[in-house]
């Protein structure tokens, strides 16, 4: 049964803990093993990504870092932190007093905030000599956002992808309730409406949510975008950047989500929906629309198909709201940024590994083992499903320096399996991208204000999205988030706008 109100309540005050706290792993050496003197060892510190490792094998014993290892002729020890709290434990890490060699994140806030701390190494020099493939394959927009006063310090991994959310909705739900597609904003709260209240799977049960997001308020890049705003982004207004959260667009957008909870359309369990959680409630069939990543056509919409092979899914239009507004995020260019801490001694060595992840072990990392995960027949690949899902915590290795190969995207993605819609998934959302007009390193404010600023704004909406506080605390929200550093992030960002020219 859906859970009631003055539960949801509960939900949304619940806070949850974080833990920090991290040792590095060791190797076994042999008594005949070469001396660490003669073979390069780095330390590094990555995201897991939520990988998990076949039996007997870990982030330090497993064949893809073994070819790492090989053909670079270092050796490496990895740490994986858990996935929650992971910066903590990098701050955590940073300040301990011998922190390793690399770390890795997605945060551009922690990125600039041990720049402003000094604590980062400057990788001009290095990159010159050893990085040819980083300076080949990684744009120079991706460079600009590492630099700061004309020092890199960070060598950047580049998304592959331009934005990631498109809608998908279950169609048998639509022709068995004898609705067409939705278009408008107004169609698709019809039809989520129905979704949640009209038994749509059958079972005689209210047990179906018209449309469930996640915590901190993702996956509701569509429906902001309707009202012309999206989260964590800037626009130009009047010849000036403006921040996207504390624009009139945005109270508008948050009224309408604000609607969908008081009419019991939008799932109450909303603000402790991880990633898991959500995907679990579309395999089993609670879910008939919602904000989908791009690649979810071949996990939880799968999953749910498997279960269920009546249930048929089919990609929507963006909705589109008062004037015409529609559209989705686009992804900053900048995926995560690899650091040298400046008690390393190892930067050459690390500057190395990561351009052989950049370069020849970019297509390895990418696809799997030839032969084992894919072969290639008249220029397509064939891929084997089981050997890669089963091999895919390569992935760990290859996100840290991730590049842009088109070619390279498409094929992998057609041998997933056509059916999935991958490749033209990426192409629908491409097309209907609002663009973060900033695209510069982060600002030194951000390294200061951010991290508060952030967990004031998704408090904030989430309260008023909740019905915990009215919307006019919106308005409270922008004076606060004005004087608590907005307002010297955005002086920063004005700046970079003036210097850049654009």
């Amino acid at each position: 049964m859906k859970i009631t109100k003055p539960l949801s309540t509960c939900v949304v005050l619940t806070m949850l803990g974080v833990s920090a706290g991290c040792s590095y792993p060791s190797k076994e050496k042999n008594e005949d093993e070469t001396s660490p003197a003669k073979v390069p060892h780095i330390r590094i510190v990555a995201n897991s990504l939520g990988m998990k490792f076949p039996l007997g094998m870990d982030a330090n014993h497993n064949p893809y870092l073994a070819y790492i290892e090989k053909n670079t002729g270092m050796e490496v020890n990895v740490t994986l932190p858990p996935l929650n709290g992971y910066d903590d434990k990098l701050n955590v890490i940073m300040t301990s007093g011998e922190p390793p060699d690399l770390l890795n994140t997605a945060n551009p806030s922690w990125f600039i905030n041990f720049v402003n701390q000094k604590a980062l190494t400057p990788l001009n020099d290095y990159i010159d000599k050893y990085g040819a493939n980083l300076k080949a394959k990684i744009p120079k927009e991706a460079w600009d956002n590492v630099t700061v006063n004309g020092q890199i310090y960070a060598i950047p991994s580049v998304n592959e992808v331009k934005g990631t959310e498109i809608i998908y909705a279950r169609k048998d739900w639509l022709d068995k309730l004898g609705l067409q597609p939705p278009h408008s904003i107004e169609e698709f709260t019809a039809v989520m409406k129905a979704f949640a209240e009209r038994d749509p799977d059958g079972n005689g049960i209210q047990d179906t949510y018209g449309l469930s997001i996640l915590e901190r308020l993702g996956r509701t890049s569509p429906f902001l975008g309707a009202f012309g705003a999206q989260m964590n982004a800037w626009y130009e207004r009047d010849g000036k950047l403006v921040y996207s959260g504390i624009l009139p667009e945005m109270k508008q957008a948050l009224t309408y989500m604000n609607s969908l909870y008081e009419q019991n359309i939008l799932d109450p369990e909303f603000p402790l929906n991880k990633i898991d959680i959500l995907g679990e409630k579309v395999a089993r069939g609670k879910i008939g629309l919602y904000s989908a990543a791009w690649s979810d056509t071949r996990s939880h919409i799968e999953q749910n198909r498997k279960s269920d092979p009546t249930a048929v899914w089919i990609p929507l239009d963006y909705p589109t709201g008062p004037g015409g507004k529609h559209g989705v995020y686009s992804t900053s260019i900048v995926r995560s940024y690899n650091v040298v801490p400046v008690k390393s001694q190892n930067a050459a060595a690390v500057v190395k590994f990561l351009d052989f992840i950049a370069g020849p072990a970019q297509n390895t990392l990418k696809l799997g083992f030839e032969k084992e995960v894919w072969t290639q027949v008249n220029g397509k690949l064939s891929i084997r499903l089981d050997e890669h899902i089963k091999q895919a915590y390569r992935g760990i290795y290859g996100a840290l320096v991730d590049t842009i190969d088109r070619d390279l995207t498409r094929k992998r993605l057609d041998g997933l399996g056509e059916q999935f819609r991958l490749y033209e998934n990426l192409q629908r959302i491409d097309n209907n991208l609002m663009q973060n007009r900033f695209n510069g390193p982060p600002t030194p404010a951000m390294g200061k204000h951010q991290v508060k600023l952030s967990k004031l704004q998704e408090e904030t909406f989430t309260r008023i999205i909740a019905g915990m506080s009215p919307i006019d605390e919106f308005d409270v929200f922008v004076k606060n988030w004005k004087d608590a550093g907005g307002d010297e992030i955005t002086g920063e960002v004005n700046e970079w706008w003036r210097q850049s020219g654009k």
